[in-house]
Order: C-alpha cells, then sequence, then structure tokens
C-alpha cells in the first residue's frame, strides 16, 4: 500500500491577549511516531486570526499530500471550513449580510492547502484538559508572550 497517503494528526490553538492585540498561534503535528511543533505570533492581530493562521501554517507545513484529522477549539474555524465557505465563495467572498467575508486571505490560504489533503475537521472543547489541546495553547501563549518582549 505504498500509494496510501500517510496519516497526519494535528493539533492548532491561538489566541490574543487582550483580543485585539499582541497574539501567538501554535500547532502540534504527529505522524508515524514523530512529532513536530511550530510556532509564531504577530503583534497587532485577533483570536480569530491567530485560530486560522494556525490552520494555514498546519497545512501549509505538509510536503506531500497526507490524510489529515485537525483538531481546533475554535468553533469559527471549523464551522468556516465545513460549511460556511461554500456560501462565501458563491457570494464572491461575501458573508449573509453582503459584507467582505472577515480574514478572507486566511482562508483562502486554508482552503488552497486543504486541495492537497483529505482533510476531517475536529472540534475539542478548549480549556478541558484535552493534553494536545492543552499542549498548543501553551505553545501560543509563549509564542504571544515572545512577541510582546519583542
Amino acid at each position: 500500500m505504498s500509494d496510501e497517503k500517510p496519516h497526519v494528526e494535528i493539533w492548532t490553538d491561538g489566541g490574543c491577549k487582550p483580543n485585539p492585540g499582541p497574539g501567538g498561534w501554535a500547532v502540534l503535528m504527529r505522524s508515524n511516531g514523530h512529532e513536530r511543533e511550530i510556532s509564531g505570533g504577530d503583534r497587532a492581530t485577533t483570536n480569530n486570526r491567530m485560530e486560522l493562521t494556525a490552520a494555514a501554517e498546519a497545512l501549509e507545513a505538509l510536503k506531500r499530500p497526507c490524510r489529515v484529522d485537525l483538531h481546533t477549539d475554535s468553533e469559527y474555524l471549523r464551522n468556516g471550513v465545513t460549511r460556511w465557505h461554500t456560501g462565501w465563495v458563491r457570494r464572491n467572498w461575501r458573508n449573509a449580510a453582503g459584507d467582505p467575508v472577515a480574514n478572507m486571505e486566511i482562508w483562502r490560504r486554508i482552503l488552497d492547502a486543504e486541495k492537497r489533503h483529505d482533510v476531517s475537521w475536529h472540534w475539542v472543547r478548549g480549556h478541558s484538559g484535552h493534553v494536545e489541546n492543552e499542549r498548543v495553547d501553551k505553545l501560543a501563549t509563549a509564542a504571544r508572550e515572545a512577541i510582546e518582549r519583542g
């Protein structure tokens, strides 16, 4: 079965303090017994932008097509990518009220990167003791704090 796509488990998180304000994002990737962490941040951003950036960075970091289970505590991210984006695209990147979709450039990054992979999107409750979610939360917080320190 050498033609089968590799399986990758991904956990993402992002946040700001305050919101809007300095923010951080983080990714944990696990495949075939190996782990990789990536993170970053922005001096002036929002929680939603950081959640989306984490997912975009995760999918863009994959070097070849994969089967992906992506776990997020952001319902905004999960709903946007699994439900809302088809309407946005149909309405030329306008939301139901006719306004431009917020964070459109990051949504496009996610959707473009997702095309290469077979992605299943999973929501996990944040701050509920889920080990990997807590880990990416700490990494995102550390990335935000590093941005704050300069």
